[in-house]
């Protein structure tokens, strides 16, 4: 019996031929942005030392500056997912609820999980394709302690109104719960705004630098909390020899150039989500629930072709060398139904999605066909 195919070992074997839409990771950052600042560390010998353990003064300074929170303390993590993690030991413990949702970007979940907490999930997958601060309101419980907003959402791509996100974060302040704001894809989205703008007690609010610049493979992020809240967190914080200098030189480096180019990394990641979309249009059976999408990725739904998520992303990355996700990573309820495609890609591997998506879906349908 043959071993089951595993796409990320073989994504990894072939990563100077795939093209990468599977992860939602930045493709269109100018290299240049960050190489210099890489090479003088280097050059330095700057990895032979730790670094400051609280992290470098002026990168803590570009990511207040950044998040436009004056009154925040930034603590750096070896990535967002870390920080996730941090926080859900810190503040959740048995028999605690979160409201969360599914799909969701459901290594949170697992964290909660893993305190002994439960993920109370509300199904979004039907308009608007995010929570509302109705569907919030309503199950909340005796055991609720925290609100999970993750905004623009992994997967959907949908995004939350202003007015939506002062309603879930006036909701948490005036039921005293915890409100952790998960803002990875928000560079992306058009007038978002953070929930700590509202209920700065209450809000713990959870960055990264992997998908806005583009430094997913350097793994630096954090979180930003009231100084209570982050003292809690802190005590379960590993890396009290500080981040990696190597990843917090490229985040200081990105971040003082930012505002000269995401405007234009913006522009072709819109651009590239509109042909994702005209694509699947032009496929019988799928559909796109959300567009435009807020972040940098989006689901094509396949319910009606019938085509398992999985066959679909093992064809088009064996055949076709494009990477997408299935679903199942995603949903535990809807995650048969659908891939998930992100395009801050450059235009050819786009171009290339565009045309193996259409032959695969022709290919497996008629060997649905030929197999009844």
């Amino acid at each position: 019996m043959s071993a089951p195919f595993d796409a990320f070992r073989f994504a990894h074997e072939h990563r100077r031929e795939v093209a990468w839409l599977s992860q939602n990771t930045n493709h269109l950052v100018p290299p240049e942005v960050v190489r210099a600042a890489l090479d003088e560390a280097i050059a330095e010998r700057r990895y032979e030392g730790y670094p400051l353990a609280s992290g470098d003064p002026e990168l803590l300074e570009l990511v207040r500056s950044d998040l436009g929170l004056p009154g925040a303390k930034p603590f750096l993590t070896s990535g967002g997912t870390e920080a996730l993690y941090m926080v859900a030991r810190a503040t959740l413990g048995p028999g605690d609820e979160v409201v969360a949702s599914d799909p969701s970007y459901l290594i949170i979940h697992r964290f909660v999980e893993l305190s002994g907490a439960r993920p109370n999930c509300l199904d979004i997958y039907r308009s608007p394709f995010r929570l509302t601060a109705d569907a919030v309101q309503a199950a909340i419980g005796p055991r609720t302690r925290m609100i999970l907003l993750i905004d623009p959402l992994n997967p959907l791509g949908s995004g939350y109104p202003r007015e939506e996100v002062r309603a879930i974060a006036e909701i948490a302040h005036d039921r005293h719960l915890l409100l952790l704001n998960d803002v990875t894809y928000r560079d992306f989205s058009e007038g978002h705004a953070l929930a700590a703008e509202f209920a700065p007690e209450e809000t713990i609010t959870v960055w990264s630098v992997s998908k806005n610049c583009g430094l997913a493979g350097l793994r630096i992020g954090g979180f930003s909390a009231s100084p209570e809240l982050t003292g809690r967190i802190a005590r379960f914080n590993t890396n009290d020899l500080g981040v990696n200098i190597l990843a917090q030189m490229a985040a200081r480096a990105a971040l003082r150039s930012k505002r000269t180019w995401i405007g234009e990394v913006v522009g072709r990641t819109r651009a590239n989500g509109r042909r994702i979309h005209e694509v699947a249009r032009e496929v019988p059976g799928t559909s796109v629930p959300v567009s435009p999408s807020r972040a940098n990725m989006t689901v094509i739904d396949l319910a009606e072709t019938g085509l398992r998520p999985e066959a679909v992303q093992e064809e088009l990355l064996r055949r076709h060398l494009v990477f997408v996700r299935a679903g199942n990573y995603l949903s535990p309820a809807h995650g048969g139904r659908f891939v998930r495609v992100s395009f801050s890609n450059p235009p050819s591997d786009i171009e290339r999605f565009a045309r193996a998506f259409p032959e695969v879906m022709r290919t497996l349908s008629a060997r649905s066909v030929a197999a009844r």
